[in-house]
């Protein structure tokens, strides 16, 4: 799994000098790649606005994180069902997630700097939400779809004494429209092949003599048809009962029937698989693109709240080497400790969180404004 670090510093000399040097550092051994990262300007608002549109956004983002990996999951999914390729799948405008990240874009088209934090939290959620709801709707439509075609292919498996004759027998196997004649169709064990052929004619004396013919055969039985005439048929099953033979029900019409339903179903689920993995593709990457800019509104709010008016802060991009980030972790601790407030007044500050992924555990970084964690979804 990829992952990235946002955070942000302010634009003081000290600031810059330690971000200047974490970047030659982090490139000299190998802790993390770094790259600036744009945030726009974006109309600050009130105090109070800012505390609400930041406990909103919290919330926001691990909602729409969900519905991303919802989406992902749901893709992952259907294609493995047809062999599809995934990877080639994910893709947000058309790159793929971690060129997107790297080299992002606020996209003004969708969401104007002009509009208040709020309204653009407001306009994000809305879009989330309006995806989590037809996710559910279309992933329901299409379960229930495939519900109704396993249905149909587990009574095409199994024993013969149970399992579905439809693509077994054929109308050509049958006597059929004839007044007084009729084909039963028998299962008989293996071992009873012999017994079969000797006691067939005599279980009722208006059995057509040498009618018999074996259809299909599995590891314990085979199928077996007879012709009859139509005034015997209760005298031969109660006989062929006795002789441990099973004469199973057949209706060629209803079979036909099941034939057509079951060629309409596959139709009509290879066409709501084509519809539906272009909405899921086209869904993933607006969700996406939804959950990055959630990122950089939280980024902007924070930093606006730790560092003051006016704004004066430069966000970067991180991408740890998945051995190193402890070691990254203590170079962000030693370079920015001049940004903690505890050092300075010797209160303890409540910090914000990077979870700690090697033990489990959280360590608070009260000066760095906002390492947020961007996990890219594990397309396999």
């Amino acid at each position: 799994m990829m992952e990235f670090w946002l955070i942000s510093v302010p634009l003081d000399k000290i600031s810059c000098q330690s971000l200047e040097k974490l970047k030659r550092v982090a490139a000299k051994s190998g802790l993390a790649t770094s790259s600036r990262f744009p945030v726009p300007e974006l109309k600050v608002g009130t105090l109070d606005v800012l505390l609400g549109v930041s406990d909103d956004l919290s919330r926001l983002d691990s909602y729409t994180e969900g519905v991303m990996r919802q989406t992902s999951q749901c893709l992952g999914e259907v294609m493995e069902e047809f062999s599809g390729k995934l990877l080639e799948s994910m893709l947000t405008n058309g790159v793929d997630l971690a060129t997107y990240v790297t080299r992002f874009q606020w996209d003004r088209a969708k969401y104007s700097t002009a509009q208040p934090l709020k309204t653009l939290a407001e306009i994000i959620s809305k879009q989330v939400s309006q995806v989590d709801s037809e996710l559910k709707s279309r992933r329901a439509a299409y379960s229930h779809l495939k519900a109704r075609i396993q249905n149909f292919e587990r009574k095409t498996e199994g024993s013969l004494q149970t399992r579905a004759l439809t693509n077994i027998v054929k109308k050509e196997d049958l006597v059929l429209n004839s007044e007084y004649l009729t084909t039963l169709l028998v299962v008989v064990p293996r071992t009873a092949y012999k017994q079969w052929e000797k006691t067939y004619e005599s279980m009722s004396k208006f059995v057509v003599p040498r009618s018999s013919r074996k259809l299909v055969e599995d590891a314990d039985a085979g199928i077996f048809t007879v012709t009859l005439f139509k005034c015997v048929i209760s005298e031969f099953k109660a006989n062929a009962k006795n002789h441990k033979f099973t004469v199973r029900e057949y209706n060629p019409d209803e079979a036909e029937k099941q034939k057509l339903e079951m060629g309409r179903l596959a139709v009509d689920k290879k066409e709501l698989y084509g519809t539906f993995v272009c909405w899921l593709k086209v869904n993933f990457s607006e969700i996406f693109v939804a959950w990055i800019h959630v990122k950089v509104l939280r980024t902007f709010v924070e930093s606006v709240l730790r560092y003051g008016l006016p704004v004066s802060f430069q966000a970067v991009l991180l991408q740890p080497s998945k051995k190193s980030m402890k070691q990254l972790r203590q170079q962000l601790n030693s370079l920015f400790k001049h940004l903690d407030p505890a050092a300075l007044t010797g209160k303890p500050d409540v910090g914000l969180e990077l979870p700690d992924g090697s033990t489990g555990q959280q360590e608070y970084y009260t000066y760095i404004c906002y390492p947020i964690k961007i996990h890219l979804v594990d397309p396999s």
